[in-house]
């Protein structure tokens, strides 16, 4: 079975929202920078870099994060991994980074790009943004700062974030055989 959770029009109140709040905490973002984390942040990342940029003409420090060899289940099957791009073409050191992601379901992915951010040096702190929380079946403790919606789904859900251009569509899918 598949439903819409969230249509577009709710999507971009969401995106208003949030980028209001980003503003409201980091003033200019002059020591601030947003990365989002490969492979679904980056159509939620770069939609809200935008939105603050039309809101309040705020230029962003805009980047893209992979983690693949910062998971944990790294080299525990044979699929072949294939990292994706990592643009990152400013200094994190000491910077306030805005990590952005679609879905925040079991927090692993997120633990791996807290590591992959130290790579690249020492942020003044790290703040998780999601459109969408999956409240249940957290396996490592980390909860977002800011949220677009906060959603109860069964482990064997899934939740598709369906990006055409700037505009979103959220589905969540339920197995049938429950």
């Amino acid at each position: 079975m598949k439903k819409v959770i969230l249509e577009y029009k709710h999507v971009e109140l969401i995106i208003t929202r949030i980028a209001h709040q980003l503003v409201e905490n980091h003033g200019s973002f002059e020591n601030t920078a947003i990365l989002a984390l490969q492979p679904r942040g980056p159509f939620f990342g770069k939609v809200l870099a935008k939105k603050i940029k039309s809101l309040f003409e705020i230029d962003v420090n805009y980047g893209e994060l992979d983690t693949t060899f910062y998971r944990d289940d790294f080299r525990r099957n044979n699929k072949q991994l294939i990292p994706n791009e990592v643009n990152i073409d400013f200094n994190i050191e000491n910077k306030h980074i805005i990590l952005v992601d679609d879905v925040l379901y079991t927090g692993r992915s997120i633990r791996a790009a807290l590591d992959a951010i130290n790579a690249y040096g020492r942020p003044k702190s790290v703040e998780l943004v999601t459109l969408i929380n999956r409240k249940y079946n957290r396996e490592v403790p980390i909860q977002p700062d800011y949220t677009g919606e906060d959603i109860d789904t069964r482990a064997n859900d899934y939740v598709k974030v369906d990006w055409k251009d700037d505009q979103c569509r959220v589905w969540i899918i339920t197995d049938k055989t429950e």
